[in-house]
This record gives C-alpha cells, sequence and structure tokens, in this order.
C-alpha cells in the first residue's frame, strides 16, 4: 500500500480522463484500491427495482471511483494544482502545499 496524499475533505481537480478539469470535494478514498470517490464527478446512473427502502424504483444518480493519479489537489490560496509535501512542526507530521507553502 503505497502513501496517499489526498484525503477526504480535499478540494480536487481531474487532470485525466473523460472529467478532466471538473472539480469536487473528496468523499472518500479507498486506500486498498487507490480510488476516491469525488462530489459531482464521474456520474452514473444505476437502475434501481422497487423495494421496501424506494418503492417507487427508478434510475439513481451516484459518483463513481475515479483513479487517485488522476486527480490533483487545488491550492486554496492560488485556486491552481499543487503538488503536496509533508514536513514536521513542533510534534506533529503536517502536509503542505508547494507552491504556496501553506500548511493544509
Amino acid at each position: 500500500m503505497i502513501k496517499l496524499k489526498i484525503k477526504s475533505g480535499d478540494i480536487v481537480r481531474v487532470i485525466a480522463g473523460d472529467h478532466k478539469g471538473a472539480e469536487g470535494k473528496v468523499l472518500k478514498v479507498d486506500r486498498e484500491k487507490n480510488k476516491a470517490i469525488v462530489e459531482g464527478v464521474n456520474m452514473v446512473s444505476k437502475h434501481t427495482k422497487p423495494s421496501a427502502k424506494s418503492p417507487q424504483g427508478g434510475i439513481v444518480k451516484k459518483e463513481a471511483p475515479i483513479q487517485i493519479s488522476n486527480i490533483a489537489l487545488v491550492d486554496t490560496k492560488t485556486k491552481s494544482i499543487t503538488k503536496v509535501g509533508m514536513r514536521i512542526e513542533g510534534d506533529k507530521k503536517v502536509r503542505f502545499s508547494k507552491k504556496s507553502n501553506q500548511v493544509l
């Protein structure tokens, strides 16, 4: 398992694939599969049968996972994509933006 520098709650931009250029907040990260679910990106349609939970059934839109290598973190200060670095401040290890040198 590799060290991932993208976490839940981060704002990311898609840099490759069909949804290139789209931005959204990371909802969930799957470390074993190296995939993340990004809000409003990579939407798929799922057909559901009527059940007790959804008595009407129908077509439901939901987010599908996207490969971690296809997304990049957006720096909140410069509003552009940035690389993430790690450094030790006091007793804690923190992530920082390499573009603006700001702690994330």
